[in-house]
């Protein structure tokens, strides 16, 4: 059973590639969303590249550390090489300069740490362009 997802998004196949060095975070992201999506695991930029060849991902949940690692420039290597991508940079705090950078130089979005699975869903869903109800409680009926 699937808890909290529309019957309508689990099957759009919107495709999510998590994109993160440390095994925890990527394992915790799939987990958070493969109800609504189907969700890929990748330990790193260039096995997303390869694996975009031939399964074109929607978006890319891309961990800092990598950027961190192997520069601002994979942000464009990675927008080149997959065209229509959306970017969202998982970061530990929205003060890091480096978030800044990755704004300026292709990131759509940004989650920041702690990760919840309402935050995580809704900025996966504001750029897969779904919308979002808003619930207003009536009391007094």
């Amino acid at each position: 059973m699937q808890i909290g997802v529309e019957s309508s998004r689990a099957v759009e196949n919107k495709r999510l590639f998590v994109v993160d060095d440390d095994e925890i975070t990527r394992a915790a992201l799939q987990f958070m969303l493969h109800d609504d999506n189907e969700a890929h695991e990748l330990p790193d930029v260039a096995t997303a590249l390869s694996k975009s060849a031939h399964m074109k991902p929607d978006v890319i949940l891309l961990g800092a550390g990598l950027v961190r690692r192997d520069g601002v420039a994979v942000l464009a290597q990675i927008k080149s090489r997959i065209p229509g991508v959306k970017l969202l940079l998982v970061a530990d705090s929205n003060t890091d300069p480096l978030v800044n950078e990755c704004r300026q130089n292709g990131v759509d979005a940004v989650l920041v740490k702690p990760i919840t699975v309402e935050a995580t869903r809704k900025q996966v869903d504001r750029l897969l362009g779904r919308t979002t109800r808003t619930v207003i409680p009536i009391f007094g009926l």
